[in-house]
């Protein structure tokens, strides 16, 4: 009988921790500071699907990213804006949605199931949407009501299409 112990199996984690091993050991401090070089936020969905700086040519140290979500923003980003706008410079803001998010298949009722199961109901929002456009217009929208930000005459919204990688202008409500 063998008594031999097994390792289990890497976990995702780990794969990840030893990535960083290998980028540390040709690591460069790049000298830059935590303002970004072109002033801007970009608020985004955290689908995976979204290679932010590369459909965006960015390069690093260029924008601070907030992602969520849906890209949607909501109390927290605007905590996030607010930091990013008065401590560190930021003067532009962009809202990108996306094509096909899974907010569009979850309703407000989520918050219901969360409670059945664990038996303490959230205190956020799941801010689900139907309409990516009406969305990013309502993200627009409190964005630029903010008393918290002070730089609110840039603050565009954007659609990201995941199956051509256009970005899709849209515009706030008239």
């Amino acid at each position: 009988m063998s008594t031999s112990a097994h390792s289990p199996a890497p976990t995702v984690t780990d794969r990840l921790v030893e990535a960083n091993a290998d980028y540390a050991a040709d690591f460069k401090d790049p000298g830059m500071d935590a303002k970004p070089v072109l002033q801007v936020a970009v608020v985004a969905c955290m689908d995976a699907r979204l290679d932010l700086h590369k459909a965006l040519g960015l390069s690093l140290g260029d924008c601070h990213t907030i992602r969520n979500a849906g890209g949607v923003v909501t109390d927290d980003v605007i905590r996030s804006l607010a930091i990013s706008q008065r401590a560190l410079g930021t003067r532009s803001i962009v809202l990108i949605h996306h094509t096909g998010c899974g907010m569009e298949s979850i309703t407000e009722d989520f918050r219901q199931e969360l409670e059945h199961e664990v038996g303490q109901r959230p205190s956020w929002a799941v801010e689900a949407y139907t309409d990516a456009d009406q969305d990013v217009r309502q993200s627009m929208q409190r964005a630029r009501t903010s008393p918290f930000l002070k730089h609110t005459d840039d603050v565009r919204g954007f659609v990201f299409d995941v199956t051509t990688g256009k970005l899709r202008e849209v515009l706030p409500a008239s």
